[in-house]
């Protein structure tokens, strides 16, 4: 079994991470912002790594610390999880469509973290969560990850549907690049024989 755990504590959040990238799905997540928690919840389901996440953070300030520090560790488990990268397929591409939204998300897990965002979101809150703080989520999971990280939205109104088609497209891209490919299990997928 391929996981990842990782505690992460600051003068700012306390966030406990679990990951099984061989998991179905199964989730228990808690950041004490509603929005984050679908959001998680939606990464894991698509994803079929399991996620446990349990972060406590200075919410009374704002919800900054608690959103970058549960990227960070997500990223960090899944980095873990990961080991040599022996066998993964590496690359994943995928579209999520939500009723009038469809976004398209590709990844790379390289090692050398990079990230686009051409996501546009027209309203300053889905919930409680800060929608500026969403781009940021992305940009700390996929730097902590070592992923370079795409993810475009080609069209869509709703500002939920657009989010959640970004999870969920990520999601999907994810499960595929972490997949074993069975022909070249035993080797890491690059010339230059590491990741």
């Amino acid at each position: 079994m391929r996981t990842g755990n990782i505690s992460r504590k600051t003068s700012e959040t306390s966030i406990d991470v679990e990951v099984n990238l061989d998991g179905s799905g199964v989730y228990d997540v808690s950041t004490g912002i509603g929005f984050l928690d679908h959001m998680l919840e939606q990464l894991s389901r698509h994803s079929l790594i399991d996620l446990k996440v349990n972060a406590v953070g200075d919410l009374h300030i704002d919800q900054h610390h608690t959103t970058e520090d549960t990227g960070i560790a997500i990223g960090e488990a899944v980095l873990q999880a990961l080991g040599d990268k022996r066998g993964i397929t590496r690359y994943g591409t995928a579209y999520a469509p939500m009723d009038e939204t469809l976004t398209r998300c590709s990844l790379d897990i390289s090692g050398r973290p990079y990230f686009v965002w051409k996501v546009s979101l027209g309203m300053p809150r889905l919930g409680e969560w800060d929608t500026e703080l969403i781009e940021h989520w992305f940009h700390s999971f996929a730097t902590a990850a070592g992923i370079t990280l795409h993810v475009e939205n080609l069209y869509g109104s709703n500002n939920h549907h657009i989010v959640e088609s970004c999870y969920k497209a990520l999601a999907r891209a994810l499960r595929q690049a972490v997949e074993i490919d069975s022909r070249k299990a035993d080797a890491v997928p690059s010339t230059k024989g590491t990741l």
